[in-house]
C-alpha cells in the first residue's frame, strides 16, 4: 500500500529553491544538527570510503578524509549549488550497497514516506554501513503553535507539520531494518522579538508549511497570531521558541555485529545481583 501524500512535493521543491540563495543566513538549526552528527561520527573508529549526503542543502557537510561523496537534494538549486543530484529522499536513484556512510540532516521531517526513505537508506548501505540522521521533531515550535491555535480558534487550520518524537524515531529505525538503532534528542531555545522574525527564519531554512491542502493565511489571522505570540514574551520583550532536534544512528545488518543475548540465557538472576 502506498503511503499517503502528506506534503506537496512540488511546493517543497519550490521552497527549497527559494531558500537556496540566502540559506547561509538561516542555517543555524542544520549547523547544530551537523555538529551533533560530527560528534557521533568522531566516536566511530573505522574508515569510510563512499558517503551519501542526503538532503545536502548547500553542501556544508564535510565527509571523512579521503572519502568520495555523493550529494542529493530535493531542490534543483541546492543540488546544483552542492554539485549533486536532484531527487526526493523517498525515491533514491542509487544502487543497493553503494555506500558505507549515509548522512541526512534537516530533511526527514518533511518527507512523505519516512519509513520508505529509511528503508531505502538502509538498502543503499553496504553490510555494517552507518546511517547518521537528524531532523526537527518532537515538541518543536510549541509557542507558535499555541499562538496560531488561539488566533484561529473559531476556524483552525493546519499550519505546522506533524512531528516525530524520539520514541517513534527509534521505532522507525527498527521498522526499516537497521541494526543497533539509537534515537536521541537535544532541545534548543531561540528567543525572538516577534512572530515575523520566526516566520522569516522558517522560510529562510526552507521549513515553512508545505502540507497538501494548506489554507493561505489571512491578514487578520496573522495579526491575531502575532499578538498571541507577543503575549507569551518574557519581561525583556522576547519570546522563547523551542526546537527539538532528533538524532538517528543505525547500522546496516552484518554477521559481524554484536547480537543481543538470547532470552533466558542469563547465568545469574537480578535478585542475586541485588543481594536478595
Amino acid at each position: 500500500m502506498d503511503s499517503p501524500e502528506i506534503f506537496d512535493r512540488a511546493a517543497r521543491r519550490r521552497r527549497r529553491d527559494r531558500a537556496a540563495p540566502g540559506y547561509g543566513e538561516y542555517d543555524f538549526l542544520r549547523v547544530a544538527m551537523l555538529d551533533g552528527i560530527g560528534e557521533r561520527l568522531a566516536s566511530v573508529t573505522r574508515d569510510f570510503h563512499d558517503v551519501l549526503d542526503l538532503g545536502c542543502f548547500d553542501g556544508a557537510f564535510v565527509p571523512p578524509t579521503g572519502a568520495d561523496i555523493m550529494r542529493i537534494d530535493a531542490g534543483a538549486a541546492f543540488s546544483r549549488q552542492a554539485g549533486g543530484a536532484q531527487a526526493d529522499e523517498d525515491a533514491l536513484p542509487v544502487e543497493p550497497g553503494s555506500f558505507d556512510l549515509v548522512v541526512s540532516a534537516g530533511v526527514l521531517d518533511s518527507v512523505n514516506d519516512v519509513p520508505g526513505a529509511l528503508a531505502q537508506i538502509r538498502r543503499a548501505l553496504r553490510p555494517d554501513g552507518l546511517f547518521l540522521g537528524a531532523f526537527v521533531g518532537g515538541g518543536s515550535l510549541t509557542t507558535a503553535r499555541g499562538a496560531f491555535r488561539e488566533a484561529e480558534a473559531d476556524r483552525p487550520a493546519a499550519r505546522f507539520h506533524p512531528m516525530i518524537d524520539v520514541r517513534s524515531a527509534g521505532d522507525l529505525l527498527v521498522r526499516a531494518g537497521f541494526a543497533l538503532p539509537v534515537a536521541d534528542g537535544e532541545t534548543l531555545s531561540v528567543r525572538y522579538p516577534d512572530l515575523f522574525r520566526l516566520i522569516a527564519d522558517l522560510r529562510g531554512m526552507a521549513a515553512s508549511n508545505v502540507l497538501r491542502g494548506r489554507v493561505p493565511l489571512t491578514r487578520r489571522a496573522i495579526a491575531a497570531a502575532a499578538n498571541a505570540f507577543a503575549d507569551r514574551a518574557d519581561p525583556d520583550g522576547r519570546v522563547a521558541e523551542r526546537f527539538d532536534l532528533i538524532f538517528l544512528t543505525g547500522w546496516a545488518p552484518s554477521p559481524d555485529q554484536p547480537k543481543p543475548a538470547k532470552r533466558g540465557s542469563a547465568t545469574a538472576s537480578l535478585a542475586s545481583a541485588l543481594g536478595r
